[in-house]
């Protein structure tokens, strides 16, 4: 843990860079630059652990070192762009102002995330009750969920950025129109991507374990998330949407409430009345509706605020 925490800064520096790129539409060189450190990393993995009997310590230092290696790439493209964009550490100083706004978006986020964890670490505790095959199946199956998540969080990107562009060129009228079309991709991705999970349930597990009791929680879990996860995709858009605009304290607290809040409260009622693992996980997709909805609901809100027109047209 020590050694792998030694690679959080230039993690930091690599998301900060990524997100640089990605705002500008370019997605490519920051997937190329992760691309390039995820090989080095499993080759020092390869080389620490295989040749040099590292064992954990060498993980971790593959992975610290395929870190820096991300974080050098997407600097070194900073620096050679142009424009406003090229990052010269020279000039590098602390705007107030520019650092106020940063906070204001990123800290209620960071919150959000890691106030996230509670609630999992309750309903974990709660799966770690039924036993180690119980938990054996629900973490595989996390594990193939990753993937879907992944794909959905491209999405979530997408429609932030899309949006904080278009508000700051002052497009209002193709703001909607983003969280639309968003809301219509990530709903095809989490159901195609979902179900082909459950379908392939079976045999992606066969790769964790061949227990057919482990076998059995696993898909338990696979079918009633991966069935139900373009839910979060769409709650994760309209996160998107509203942070676009400029507005993160708000969905923070409405995630908090109605995701992280009602799980807890589902954990010590519904599921303390009736006490299954397809009664907890249930508090996912229920969780993820009702989270939506309020998002949805303080979106449409927000945006009565601003202009329908575009500023060129009025």
């Amino acid at each position: 843990m020590r050694i792998y925490f030694l690679g959080m800064p230039v993690l930091m520096v690599y998301n900060f860079g990524a997100a640089i790129l990605r705002a500008i539409g370019d997605t490519r060189r920051p997937l190329y630059f992760l691309f390039a450190s995820g090989v080095v990393n499993v080759c020092l993995n390869l080389f620490f652990v295989v040749v040099l009997g590292m064992g954990v310590d060498g993980v971790a230092w593959a992975t610290v070192i395929s870190e820096h290696i991300s974080a050098f790439l997407v600097l070194k493209s900073l620096m050679g762009a142009p424009g406003a964009l090229k990052l010269d550490l020279k000039q590098l100083r602390i705007h107030t102002r520019k650092l106020k706004r940063i906070v204001k978006i990123g800290l209620p986020a960071g919150m959000q995330g890691a106030i996230f964890s509670i609630s999992n670490v309750l309903i974990q505790s709660s799966v770690n009750s039924f036993g180690s095959i119980a938990m054996a199946g629900n973490t595989a199956s996390s594990n193939i969920e990753g993937f879907v998540y992944t794909a959905m969080n491209a999405v979530y990107q997408t429609n932030l950025s899309f949006t904080s562009q278009n508000l700051g060129g002052r497009k209002y009228s193709r703001i909607n129109k983003i969280m639309y079309i968003c809301l219509g991709v990530v709903t095809a991705v989490g159901v195609i991507l979902g179900f082909t999970a459950v379908a392939a349930g079976d045999g992606l597990l066969h790769i964790y374990s061949s227990d057919p009791e482990v076998l059995h929680y696993g898909m338990l879990r696979l079918e009633i998330i991966c069935g139900t996860y373009f839910l979060c995709g769409i709650m994760d858009c309209m996160v998107g949407s509203l942070r676009g605009l400029g507005y993160s304290i708000i969905p923070m607290f409405v995630s908090l409430t109605g995701a992280c809040g009602f799980r807890v409260l589902w954990v010590f009622t519904v599921f303390a009345a009736y006490r299954s693992l397809d009664v907890l996980y249930l508090s996912y997709p229920v969780s993820w509706a009702i989270t939506a909805l309020a998002h949805m609901v303080t979106f449409h809100k927000i945006r009565r605020k601003l202009p329908r027109q575009d500023a060129a047209s009025m």
